[in-house]
């Protein structure tokens, strides 16, 4: 029988033997664990009383929200480090990195504010976009989509100011709660609304407008993902207009694809095409038809 010092011989000659998933005498890399437990923080921070187990009372929002923006700030600030270290912006001078990190911390929490606001509209289209709804309390505390568009929200914050790996971490912890992949890199405008969440996926340069409601199984992906160190950092994933609805199962491809404001995207559709404003495409079984909602006799069993 092996002993311990002959298993651990073995696995050590693997390191060496097959690399690329080692990382040894590297930069400290942000902390996966840390990164998850200051977004659950941040989520207590945009939702005050909704992610907290005792009952917050106005009288103390002001200590509260002090002493944990206190405690956020200095271990987000220790994780930015981190990625600033592992891969720091061009022409940051090494030596700055602290104050750089410290400034980046700053910086986005005090976006806090903003996002709140836009995420109280995101709050208004899931409420008035669900029939099932019965509160507004009930949309926050139990709907995934709530905690994957917060969170988002919040790592495209920093994917905007290039901080590398944590908004990746952030969406991820997300995407693993609810289902839903939301690539911190995509724009998203205000009062969306994805219903049920589960399986939809949005790629990092997808940009979506105001008012759009999806539905589970929906794909804003790329057409190819062949070539890929010339795709990087292009723009392979679709535009979706203000207002479009999009019904479950459809997959929108291609940074080319513009689907028009207005325009309704039925179940198991495929598109690597472009569509007009106010656009009814549909799929029933056989063909896919692009039609105009302006024909009334294009209406069919689809709320236009």
């Amino acid at each position: 029988m092996e002993t311990v010092t002959q298993l651990a011989n073995q696995l050590v000659a693997s390191y060496a033997r097959v690399g690329g998933i080692n990382h040894l005498d590297g930069k400290n890399l942000p902390s996966k664990r840390a990164i998850t437990a200051i977004t659950q923080d941040l989520l207590r921070l945009l939702f005050p009383g909704f992610f907290d187990e005792k009952p917050v009372h106005s009288s103390e929002i002001k200590v509260l929200t002090a002493e944990l923006l206190d405690s956020v700030l200095g271990r987000l600030e220790d994780e930015i480090r981190k990625s600033l270290e592992y891969r720091p912006p061009p022409g940051l001078p090494k030596k700055n990195i602290t104050a750089a990190a410290h400034a980046l911390t700053v910086e986005f929490l005090g976006c806090l504010p903003r996002i709140r606001e836009i995420l109280k509209t995101d709050m208004d289209a899931a409420y008035n976009g669900d029939p099932a709804a019965a509160s507004r309390e009930e949309v926050i505390v139990s709907y995934p989509f709530v905690e994957a568009i917060a969170v988002q929200r919040l790592a495209h914050e920093l994917y905007l100011k290039r901080v590398a790996l944590i908004p990746r971490v952030m969406t991820e912890w997300a995407h693993f709660r609810s289902g839903m992949d939301l690539h911190p890199g995509a724009q998203i405008g205000t009062h969306f609304f994805v219903d049920h969440c589960t399986g939809t996926v949005v790629g990092e340069t997808a940009v979506i407008g105001e008012r759009v409601k999806m539905y589970h199984g929906v794909t804003l992906g790329a057409k190819s993902t062949a070539h890929v160190e010339e795709l990087r950092g292009m723009k392979r994933h679709p535009t979706i207009e203000d207002r479009v609805t999009i019904y479950p199962g459809a997959t929108i491809l291609g940074g080319e694809t513009v689907i028009g404001a207005g325009s309704t995207i039925g179940g198991n559709v495929f598109l690597m095409d472009s569509v007009a404003p106010n656009s009814l495409v549909i799929y029933d079984g056989l063909d896919m038809r692009v039609l105009n909602k302006a024909d009334k006799n294009a209406a069919l069993d689809y709320q236009i």
